[in-house]
């Protein structure tokens, strides 16, 4: 089997939509699954991971050359809102062009069933669920980094923190005010400041005025890091994950997370009701200060829910989501 993996704008994009296509590419090399990352026709499978002009136009060459097109949903209008200045502006004409693009797959692959249900509204080409998963080889070793990391940016623990692109769709306002309203911890964000992961100009417009706002405005207690080079020490240094994302397809940095055996704090959204509230995580529908205090007062409540969060992460490692993934292409070729 031949596979055409092709990632439009790849040099551009990051974070979990990136992590997600090397996590794709890494089960193809460990299965032996032969590919190339040009977008071609001349192939088995044409397997797209960004639907952008060109991701359509082979789209819609490959089914008029009977080749299966596989699509992957990463996308949504609605999880694109709040992203960075204007999206929510171009938010509304996405859809239409997403319910375009996406109808040219053969099948779509959904990264959870909350973006399955989503995308019932898009189109009726068939779907299946398999998880984005997470590479737990890139987290090994992360313990090693704790002192260094508390001392780099001066923590005190018990640490909350947030590993994600600093936008409004992530929380960041509830993350800010969180921190004003409990400043007797620390509160730190891991993470790009900007849209792209880059610091130039193009950035600096992309960012929302909202966005720096609150970041220049945030209590002395909660701290943003901007890009960190070894993620594995943003894991090493938090003691609660808080996730207050408003949207979300999936949540890579979540099942790291978890994988590292840190409790979550999240809000209680369609996206997470594989989440059990209690054994998994703790959830909370508006304010977060009782949840956190929970954790942050409680050392043994703290190691008993990152236990139970730890044993969940497991489905989600690369060996198993492979499977699920190289069973699709098998079926579909």
């Amino acid at each position: 089997m031949k596979v055409s993996h092709y990632f439009e704008w790849e040099s551009a994009i990051t974070g979990g939509h990136h992590q997600s296509v090397q996590n794709q590419r890494k089960i193809l090399e460990e299965r032996g699954i032969d590919y190339t990352t040009d977008p071609t026709t001349d192939a088995d499978l044409l397997h797209l991971n960004n639907m952008g002009p060109r991701s359509v136009f082979y789209a819609a060459k490959a089914r008029r050359n009977d080749v299966p097109v596989l699509v992957h949903a990463h996308q949504t209008a609605e999880d694109f809102e709040e992203s960075f200045a204007f999206s929510n502006v171009l938010a509304k004409p996405l859809k239409p062009y997403l319910r375009r693009a996406y109808s040219l797959a053969d099948h779509l692959v959904c990264p959870s069933e909350h973006t399955k249900a989503v995308m019932e509204g898009y189109t009726d080409t068939p779907k299946t669920v398999v998880s984005n998963g997470f590479d737990a080889e890139k987290l090994d070793g992360f313990e090693s980094l704790r002192q260094e990391y508390l001392e780099r940016y001066d923590l005190d623990p018990p640490v909350v923190f947030n590993v994600a692109h600093v936008i409004e769709r992530k929380g960041l306002r509830s993350f800010v005010e969180t921190a004003r309203r409990m400043p007797d911890t620390d509160f730190v964000w891991f993470g790009y400041l900007n849209p792209t992961g880059n610091d130039g100009v193009f950035d600096r417009l992309l960012t929302s005025s909202k966005v720096e706002e609150l970041v220049e405005n945030a209590p002395q207690n909660c701290t943003f890091t901007g890009y960190v080079e070894d993620i594995r020490g943003a894991f090493a240094a938090g003691d609660v994950f808080f996730f207050p994302t408003k949207n979300e397809n999936e949540g890579m940095a979540l099942l790291e997370a978890m994988s590292c055996g840190t409790p979550p704090v999240i809000r209680n959204i369609d996206t997470y009701h594989w989440l059990e509230d209690g054994r998994h995580c703790l959830k909370a529908e508006g304010s977060f200060e009782e949840e956190l205090l929970k954790l942050i007062e409680d050392e043994q409540r703290r190691r008993e829910l990152g236990e139970t969060a730890e044993q969940k992460s497991r489905e989600f490692r690369l060996a198993n989501v492979g499977d699920e993934l190289v069973e699709l292409y098998q079926r579909l070729v």
